[in-house]
């Protein structure tokens, strides 16, 4: 069994700096979290992983410790700085939703250094919302006036319960956890630095996603997600999607053990 040394730190990059942590050693696996929220997300994955492999996790720009956008930049290429920073040519990529649209814009852009991508619940660059709940709740955002109790709500009801859920139907230790860092994440950094954030516009480029590519998607996610993951997997020729019962959109934290036994199958083979 590999060591498992564990260090964080801050890189540099164009105009910030992200914050990470890596621990473990073996093959590397990073792990990409969801918008408004940490890589404290994924606590359990950490863990989980060290054991066989350099595991990275960090805060994307505008979330957690990680700084503010005051500039142009790409979340996909934030991630290349961290590898080259980290003297890692290639690396497994684990993305949720954000995380996971991060990691098929850089599987587009770099995709030498890329081994396997795990999309879970994923967004795609230049994909249009089209689910009416979700839309609602985007409307609410935009005459919000940027009231951080407004804008914490909406993100729940969108992507902690979803549009098949009461929030009394949802875990309330899962929804005051997600609150809590979205919540934080808001006071933090200025929401509107992510106006800054450029993408490729992977939408109509999911063929070339060649890298093996495991689709994870809650039942009780929104048809905007379910959406994605059926093009994914109908474009890239190396794509299998499985579908997370009683999930909805943060699958890894409200079906762990579900979510672990999908990921290691996919990772061990």
């Amino acid at each position: 069994m590999a060591i498992d040394r564990r260090f964080t730190g801050k890189v540099g990059v164009p105009d910030g700096e992200l914050a990470f942590e890596l621990r473990g050693a073996g093959t590397p696996v990073v792990l990409l979290h969801g918008g408004a929220l940490d890589r404290s997300t994924w606590d359990a994955e950490s863990a989980l992983l060290a054991a066989n492999h350099t595991v990275i996790r960090y805060d994307a720009r505008g979330h957690g410790n990680s700084s503010t956008p005051t500039a142009p930049f790409a979340h996909h290429e934030d991630l290349h700085s961290l590898l080259r920073a980290l003297e890692l040519p290639s690396a497994t990529l684990v993305g949720l939703s954000l995380g996971a649209r991060t990691g098929i814009d850089f599987a587009l852009t770099h995709p030498d250094q890329v081994e396997r991508l795990v999309l879970v619940a994923p967004g795609i660059s230049g994909m249009a919302f089209e689910d009416p709940f979700v839309l609602e709740h985007l409307r609410q955002i935009g005459e919000s006036g940027g009231d951080t109790t407004v804008l914490a709500e909406c993100f729940l009801r969108m992507w902690v319960d979803g549009p098949h859920r009461s929030p009394t139907e949802v875990d309330p230790a899962l929804r005051t956890r997600c609150a809590t860092i979205a919540t934080a994440n808001l006071t933090r950094h200025n929401p509107g630095g992510q106006r800054f954030a450029t993408e490729v516009g992977a939408w109509n480029r999911l063929a070339d996603l060649t890298a093996p590519t495991l689709l994870v998607v809650g039942d009780q996610d929104s048809t905007d997600i379910h959406g994605a993951v059926n093009r994914i997997a109908a474009a890239a020729p190396a794509a299998r999607a499985e579908v997370v019962p009683g999930a909805g959109h943060l699958v890894n934290l409200e079906r762990p053990a579900d979510f672990h036994r999908l990921l290691l199958d996919f990772l061990d083979r």
